[in-house]
């Protein structure tokens, strides 16, 4: 139980490597914010996660919005009665050429990947500085260190995100706030499953371990990251890849 009694915001959580996430965290005994646009889904996940046994509550939350951010929070806090650990997980992709990318696309992906990630950050951020003790654990991508074909806009997103981790990591510091990133590599999840498996054996071929990751590998890293065991730890980017980008 390494997060007994902590609490935790998880962004886009309702699906995915955020439900994975807030899964493992309250498996180790954090009491969960679920939050992401669809409010009937993660109504469905916080559902899940308090027959674990731990407090969970389910937000809406648009991390574009940041009137909509502080609404929520707002909501919360007399629930919860604090915020220890955030996870700016909530993303997407638009992927294509950058030759033919639209600049909606661009500024699509930049708002919620790159923007979303500093607006809920602003709030919360203060909240773990009042507090001297606070983890906030952003979700980067293997993309972001190595760049990849079609993903102009995402790369770009996530090795903004790098940057900022590391900028926060050094202002949060000497409040006992740490900010370390997380960069998953290919993982398996219901997007790379619809991959065509002969694209996918390509994939595999320049992975050393030679398989896909799993969610759960992406929720260990983030519980490490959030527990007194990585006390010492921040401005770091913890690369789960299976060995693809050293």
């Amino acid at each position: 139980m390494q997060l007994k009694d902590k609490v935790a915001l998880i962004t886009g959580s309702a699906q995915g490597i955020g439900k994975s996430i807030a899964v493992a965290m309250a498996k180790e005994g954090a009491n969960i914010i679920i939050s992401d646009v669809n409010l009937e889904l993660s109504s469905q996940t916080a559902a899940e996660i308090q027959a674990l046994g731990v407090k969970a509550i389910s937000l809406k939350l648009n991390v574009t919005d940041p009137a909509d951010i502080e609404a929520a929070i707002k909501q919360a806090m007399p629930q919860m009665g604090k915020i220890d650990i955030l996870v700016n997980n909530a993303g997407i992709t638009k992927d294509g050429l950058f030759i033919r990318m639209k600049k909606e696309d661009w500024d699509a992906v930049i708002g919620i990947n790159l923007t979303g990630v500093f607006n809920v950050s602003k709030i919360i951020a203060p909240l773990l500085m009042k507090q001297r003790w606070g983890r906030i654990i952003n979700l980067a991508s293997i993309v972001g260190q190595m760049g990849n074909f079609g993903q102009a806009n995402y790369a770009a997103s996530k090795a903004g995100l790098i940057g900022f981790t590391k900028t926060l990591a050094r202002e949060l510091a000497s409040r006992g706030v740490t900010v370390n990133a997380i960069a998953p590599g290919f993982i398996q999840t219901a997007m790379t499953d619809n991959i065509p498996e002969d694209v996918k054996q390509k994939m595999l071929e320049n992975i050393p371990m030679g398989k896909l990751g799993q969610p759960e590998d992406i929720a260990a890293a983030a519980v490490f990251l959030a527990s007194h065991a990585a006390e010492y730890i921040t401005g770091q980017v913890i690369a789960v890849n299976g060995g693809m980008y050293m």
